[in-house]
């Protein structure tokens, strides 16, 4: 139960930021065509909301590991590393999904879809251990296949293995993601009140 719950943390996490980010500004569609201030903080807040939601989730966490009597060791310590790359891949997304749901209203019907497959494709009820070797690597570029196997990794240490390659895609695919998502973000922004 713990396996799964370390994976199921950080992918709650992402696919509730994803969704309460993209829609965000649709939902405030009545303030943003009022008063202009920085939109950014719109997406960004719901990030944070689900940030919320996630810590008080870890503490579901704790309560389980201490009636399994597992104690984490040092990696845990690391944590905090893997959220920053969490928070950092969901404000991409949910920046550049937001500003789309903005121009074409029709895409907010694609988030459900892009976040019901991705538990499918992420390491949610197996490890990316059990994947064969050679599709290994092809497997490592969701960039979510790195944040859970740290999630997995801090939590339960030195019984399962970080796969570096999925790391690395996680770190360079989450910060070319964020640059990405607020890129797109700032050069739409100054049409959302007129076509909200």
């Amino acid at each position: 139960p713990i396996l799964v719950f370390a994976a199921v943390l950080p992918w709650q996490f992402f696919s509730s930021a994803l969704s309460e980010s993209s829609a965000s500004l649709i939902g405030n569609a009545s303030l943003i065509s009022k008063i202009y201030f920085p939109r950014l903080i719109i997406p960004c807040a719901a990030v944070v909301t689900s940030l919320v939601d996630f810590l008080i989730t870890l503490g579901m966490l704790a309560v389980l590991m201490f009636w399994y009597g597992f104690a984490p060791g040092w990696q845990l310590l690391a944590m905090p590393l893997f959220i920053l790359l969490t928070i950092g891949l969901s404000v991409g997304l949910g920046l550049f999904i937001a500003a789309l749901n903005v121009e074409y209203r029709d895409f907010r019907y694609v988030v459900p879809f892009i976040v019901q497959f991705g538990i499918f494709i992420s390491p949610i009820a197996f490890t990316t251990a059990s994947v064969p070797e050679r599709w290994r690597t092809l497997y490592a570029l969701n960039p979510l296949v790195g944040i859970i196997d740290g999630f997995r990794w801090c939590i339960l240490g030195g019984g399962h293995t970080l796969y570096w390659p999925s790391l690395a895609v996680s770190v360079v695919g989450g910060f070319f993601l964020l640059l990405a998502g607020i890129w797109y973000f700032r050069r739409t922004e100054q049409t959302f009140a007129d076509v909200i």
